[in-house]
């Protein structure tokens, strides 16, 4: 078994090493109004970064699958709920990873940071979030998404 282990982590060493290519401003323009939104969620309207048609979005709050016709308007009806009890958040990203491209989509894992408060609360959440987005009339919107968190910290906030 051994020998599988050094040969996977030389692919991964060489893998890293290579000059992959990143998504452009472009590309990030939807991904990044999204999470900008999402951080500022109240009194804001959703910006049209989700497709017309065939959305999928995988996420952590009920009902977890949003599709269908009405996904965008499902999606921001939860996340508002889900909201509520957060406030002050802050997010920023890391180096996309498995970035490609084929024709009109491409598909991106972005390591993401959550900052802010939840309740009475401070915490620090990390994970991935997995897109594709599909380039439509020269407009790159987000065609599926799901979020996984890989790490939580929280600790009481200071008065």
């Amino acid at each position: 078994m051994r020998a599988m282990g050094t040969f996977v982590e030389r692919r991964a060493t060489k893998r890293f090493q290579m000059k992959l290519p990143i998504p452009d401003a472009t590309i990030m323009a939807p991904v990044t109004a999204l999470a900008s939104y999402m951080a500022r969620v109240e009194g804001n309207v959703l910006p049209p970064v989700f497709v017309d048609d065939g959305l999928v979005i995988v996420e952590d709050f009920a009902p977890y699958v949003f599709s269908g016709k009405d996904a965008a308007a499902q999606w921001d009806a939860g996340f508002r709920h889900h909201a509520i009890a957060l406030r002050d958040l802050e997010f920023s990203f890391g180096p996309a990873h498995d970035f490609e491209r084929t024709g009109d989509r491409v598909f991106l894992v972005l390591p993401t940071t959550w900052r802010g408060f939840y309740k009475d609360r401070r915490f620090e959440e990390h994970g991935g979030w997995s897109f594709v987005l599909e380039n439509a009339a020269g407009q790159w919107r987000i065609l599926a998404y799901g979020w996984g968190a890989t790490d939580l910290q929280d600790w009481p906030a200071k008065a």
